[in-house]
């Protein structure tokens, strides 16, 4: 009796916290995509570097959350040095000058992730290589990195002065160069200038990296690299200068992804950043097919818009489980992902 009585209130709890707000779904329906299309071009460019990594390494490096929490540092700091401060207005010097202030905040963000990709690949993944390491003492070491990259941003960064105080276990105060402004309307949606620079930006980068890889001379390396490391060695490539340059671009398309986050979302600066996001970025390259450039971008905006559909028809506060839910889904139906093609397959 008791037991009966604790599953009738467990379901009833249940029941109350899971909503099924189809009238809600259907009301903000374009207003939901136009915001999780914003959501998954970060997804998306975070994924690029996950799924570039591993289609050469088979490695998935769990590390790569922290160099986009790392990029989110590194262009609050340039903007720091260029003289801002946070305050909650937008900083007014039109668009020319606020342009070349976000440009240059972004190269000192890219600069500070690639930096922080190439440097966890040659302190953590290549001692391991050339010990032959084991597959389980790269993921084990990929977990520990992360954890350690964010510790130091935790603790070591609050001791470097600064006004204000940089790192902690809060966000950074905000910095605001762009106030958001409607542009026009889609089917009822705002769509703001922040949410085109975002979108736009992602696909523009997503693009070019996917014709990096499949039309350039270090696309042809990269690719050999993952089809057949031994092949590739004889034929004068060189399988380490292909590893450090794909840690290399995926490190600076992770702190371009944070300076387009930090512009949307612009109180998201913390040590703890990046791992959520980078979780969801990982499930989004698994979801486009790991190994697959144009899988990470089409798995990063499906997943962002899938789960902002997801926050309303079940609750806000079931927003992560939809996306992991959604990733089962696709995996139990076909484990390779949407477009399934790897790196070392692609053709030019």
């Amino acid at each position: 009796m008791i037991a009966y009585s604790l599953a009738e209130s467990s379901h009833s709890v249940l029941a109350a916290t899971i909503g099924f707000d189809l009238g809600g779904l259907r009301d903000g329906f374009w207003t939901l995509t136009v915001e999780g299309l914003t959501y998954g071009a970060v997804y998306a460019l975070v994924a690029v570097g996950y799924t570039l990594v591993y289609g050469v390494l088979r490695l998935i490096n769990f590390a790569h959350s922290e160099v986009f929490m790392l990029g989110l540092f590194g262009q609050y700091i340039g903007l720091l040095i260029l003289g801002f401060t946070p305050r909650a207005n937008a900083y007014d010097f039109g668009v020319m000058q606020t342009t070349m202030f976000l440009v240059l905040a972004g190269l000192i963000g890219m600069a500070v992730s690639g930096t922080a990709a190439v440097g966890v690949e040659f302190i953590a993944y290549r001692p391991l290589r050339k010990r032959n390491a084991k597959p389980l003492a790269f993921l084990i070491t990929a977990i520990g990195m992360s954890f350690v990259l964010q510790e130091l941003v935790h603790y070591v960064l609050p001791k470097v002065p600064s006004d204000p105080p940089l790192g902690g276990s809060t966000a950074q105060p905000t910095i605001r160069l762009v106030e958001q402004v409607e542009q026009f309307k889609l089917f009822g949606a705002s769509v703001t200038n922040v949410t085109l620079i975002v979108v736009i930006s992602a696909l523009v980068l997503a693009g070019g990296t996917d014709l990096l890889v499949n039309r350039t001379r270090l696309g042809r390396g990269i690719r050999s690299v993952a089809q057949d490391p031994d092949a590739a060695l004889l034929m004068g490539v060189s399988r380490e200068r292909i590893i450090m340059a794909t840690f290399l671009i995926g490190g600076l398309l992770a702190g371009a992804a944070a300076l387009l986050y930090a512009m949307r979302y612009p109180n998201t600066v913390i040590y703890s950043g990046g791992f959520i996001l980078g979780i969801k970025a990982f499930c989004a390259a698994v979801l486009g097919g790991i190994g697959n450039v144009r899988g990470a971008l089409l798995g990063g905006l499906l997943l962002g818009v899938m789960e902002n559909y997801g926050s309303v028809l079940f609750g806000n506060e079931w927003k992560d489980v939809v996306a992991f839910a959604l990733l089962i889904l696709v995996l139990m139906f076909r484990p390779t992902g949407i477009l399934g093609e790897k790196l070392g397959k692609a053709r030019v």
